[in-house]
């Protein structure tokens, strides 16, 4: 059996505490999780869930949805996290393409969006304390205590990924790919459960799901769990911790509120990633702390597939080689693969890779080499070279995508909401660099004549559609858009135009 949870529990040792408060004392233990998982998997079998079916979660942070994520894992059950800042106007998609049995909302939250959807959904609630009408559900239900036994290929969680055209497409991830993955990263990271996860990540994605909780869950190590990231509670509480795993926007923000190494003492590993560190925060970082982030490198479709190591150099810059069992390759537009430290399409083949995308054989197949996901290799999108000693660095990306704060932005999702306002004649979307967030989503538009729109028109209007981190931090306006032979619009030559003088 492939289950995750099966993973999870082979050596599950109840007495061991799964999340501390920031004072170390233990909230709830692994035998905690155990019974409580299997309460939740009780209570979505009796509702008529059965294996295969979709779970779509929004909901905030909690001990609850993370034994919501296991009951749906130990039932056969697929969880679909989704971004609590989606607007309604955005989940319409999701709800309509994965055809979930079962909604998990915040009871805060509004519904009135689900009865234009063309596939109805039954809706319960869970808020961040861990109450809802699913949690009383829950509770007046029998425990559940088999696991089904998922194989290798059946999908676990479905995590929704876009790219620059198109709607957003369901990256089907499977037990087997995550129990390869998490196997590895232990290896790699050389977790124990002795070690104690300071954990400030949102769990709707994958870095802070499936990298921030795996290793923990795999290993029977306690947590300690915050709803969101905060520089100060963070340095509070980094003495009690061993492991930090952020985005490159927490580091730049810790070193503005002075963290020192007296704050880092007890801490093994810092890792980054998410976006692009830094090579100067990772330089200040070290100056400021004694100790050197480890940056890694992975996908939604993939998990993890790089790392700096864990002992041996890391260097700034890269993102490490590949990690056992992963392999990558920088390859031109032929396919073959260019001379070290050249740049070339990356390429990315491994037990963590995913085997396609929810409902679009079509996009699957143009995704792989030979159409084939379970021996090709997967067309990352990105652009990298790999050095002489197997080091890889991301050198950029071949789609627009845009990640600020350490979450993915897609332009063409912005730019079509921003062509239908009145006064706008088209406009491009795009990314500029930013102290903190590392990129700052920006829109280049070109107006109408009789256009009277403003900036803070623009960005108004935009913020009831969709989710803060979307919402253009600037909007400028010029009379025409920069184009080649080819009518396409050069988004390079807007960056440069626009991006902020360097200083220093």
């Amino acid at each position: 059996m492939t289950n995750l949870y099966h993973v999870f529990s082979e050596h599950l040792k109840a007495e061991n505490p799964l999340f501390l408060n920031r004072d170390q004392q233990c909230e709830a233990t692994y035998g905690a999780l155990d019974s409580r998982s299997a309460q939740y998997a009780g209570a979505l079998l009796k509702a008529g869930l059965e294996p295969g079916d979709r779970v779509a979660v929004q909901i905030e942070k909690s001990y609850e949805n993370i034994y919501l994520y296991c009951g749906c894992l130990r039932a056969g059950l697929i969880y679909l996290p989704l971004n609590t800042a989606y607007q309604a106007s955005e989940l319409s998609h999701f709800i309509n393409d994965a055809k979930p049995k079962l909604f998990v909302i915040d009871p805060a939250a509004s519904t009135a969006h689900l009865d234009q959807l063309d596939h109805q959904v039954q809706t319960l609630t869970l808020d961040q304390e861990g109450f809802g009408s699913l949690r009383d559900w829950v509770d007046a239900s029998p425990a559940h205590q088999e696991i089904f036994p998922s194989q290798n290929h059946d999908v676990a969680v479905i995590v929704y990924t876009s790219g620059t055209t198109g709607l957003p497409k369901g990256a089907m991830i499977s037990h087997g790919n995550l129990v390869s993955n998490v196997r590895t990263l232990r290896s790699a990271w050389g977790w124990t459960e002795h070690d104690v996860m300071l954990h400030t990540l949102p769990i709707f994605h994958v870095h802070g799901l499936f990298v921030g909780l795996h290793l923990p869950l795999l290993s029977n190590s306690p947590v300690i769990l915050m709803a969101s990231f905060n520089a100060d509670s963070v340095i509070k509480a980094l003495p009690h911790a061993t492991v930090f795993m952020g985005v490159p926007t927490y580091y730049t923000r810790l070193l503005s509120s002075g963290i020192s190494p007296k704050d880092c003492a007890n801490m093994r590993l810092f890792t980054s990633g998410s976006a692009p560190l830094l090579s100067q925060t990772f330089t200040d970082w070290e100056q400021a702390t004694g100790t050197t982030i480890l940056e890694r490198y992975g996908m939604t479709e993939t998990g993890m597939n790089t790392s700096n190591p864990l002992e041996g150099q890391r260097k700034k810059g890269t993102v490490g080689p590949p990690l056992p069992g992963v392999e990558c390759r920088a390859v031109d537009a032929s396919g073959m693969d260019v001379a070290p430290g050249e740049t070339g399409d990356l390429w990315v083949r491994g037990e963590n890779v995913f085997h396609g995308y929810w409902q679009n054989a079509e996009k699957t197949a143009e995704s792989f080499t030979d159409q084939d996901p379970v021996h090709g290799f997967f067309k990352t999108g990105d652009l990298a070279s790999i050095d002489p000693e197997g080091y890889v660095t991301i050198v950029g990306r071949n789609k627009d995508l845009i990640i600020s704060g350490g979450l993915n932005v897609y332009p063409k999702e912005i730019e079509l909401l921003i062509d239908q306002l009145d006064g706008v004649l088209e406009s491009a979307v795009i990314g500029l660099p930013h102290p903190d967030f590392g990129e700052s989503v920006c829109a280049v538009i070109v107006p109408t004549r009789e256009n009277d729109r403003s900036e803070d028109d623009i960005i108004s209007l935009l913020k009831a559609d969709i989710a803060n981190f979307k919402v253009p931090k600037h909007v400028f306006f010029i009379p025409e858009l920069p184009r080649n032979t080819m009518g396409k619009v050069q988004k390079n030559e807007l960056r440069t135009r626009f991006s902020p003088p360097i200083t220093s």
